[in-house]
């Protein structure tokens, strides 16, 4: 499989939102923290697949700031298995070349867990391989709004009415500065929503949906998705024939 991918169009970032760990378990009677553990090996998995083919950059919608409404038994799991990936799997970032990021109101994480991202971050700052980034207590909306209190407040401190940006500037204030903006959203578990993630940055992302619940994922899976990318035409407002061009709009 892959190789039919081709190596020379391969998305520069890919955002996942990993779907449908609690369905999995409880298809088979077990309790939801049972779907997460799972989940957790297909995001192994995935990194590997990733670092393998040749994609740079790689987002994981991992906790957003709604979830922290879901019961607090799963939440308490959930920040364990967060811990257990981050002290577990660091040697493995570090002998792969991979960089570590986060994105999202993490000041709110329990102070353990975040006292081992702030570790696997800086161990990895120097990895140029591949980045992979944890969305973790994460808005969109938030992400966007902060963005323009910050414009807000240095127009005020400048006292210029005047002061205006334009969309890079925009980009540079965002979580993900420093980053391309995704080529290739996948959502697992058949839900066809975007679920306030990178509302900003998915302008042109191309959207791959899958019945697959998360847990089920595997390389072949991921693989389908990068060879139905590639089989798409990017556009970007151009014509065809602008495309069949050249053109570069990106």
């Amino acid at each position: 499989m892959e190789s039919q991918i081709d190596k020379g169009k391969l998305p520069r970032h890919i955002a996942i939102i990993m779907d449908g760990n609690g369905r999995w378990a409880q298809n088979r009677q077990l309790h939801r923290l049972e779907g997460h553990r799972k989940g957790s090996e297909t995001v192994e998995e995935v990194v590997e697949t990733c670092r393998d083919i040749g994609v740079q950059n790689l987002t994981l919608y991992a906790f957003s700031q709604e979830n922290w409404n879901r019961p607090s038994d799963e939440v308490v799991g959930l920040m364990a298995l967060l811990k257990h990936f981050l002290v577990s799997k660091r040697p493995k970032l570090l002998k792969n070349g991979i960089r570590f990021r986060v994105i999202g109101k993490v000041d709110r994480l329990p102070e353990d867990v975040l006292r081992e991202l702030t570790k696997t971050i800086s161990e990895t700052r120097h990895c140029d391989q591949m980045t992979l980034v944890l969305a973790l207590s994460y808005s969109s909306r938030e992400e966007i709004i902060d963005t323009i209190n910050s414009v807000l407040r240095q127009a005020m401190a400048d006292a210029d009415s005047s002061y205006m940006l334009d969309e890079k500037d925009f980009d540079r204030l965002l979580y993900t500065d420093g980053m391309p903006n995704p080529d290739l959203l996948i959502r697992t578990s058949g839900e066809f929503r975007i679920s306030n993630f990178l509302l900003w940055q998915m302008a042109y992302t191309e959207l791959y949906f899958t019945e697959t619940l998360w847990p089920d994922f595997r390389r072949q899976d991921l693989e389908n998705a990068i060879l139905e990318y590639q089989r798409r035409e990017r556009r970007f407002g151009l014509t065809t024939e602008q495309i069949r061009a050249n053109v570069d709009f990106r």
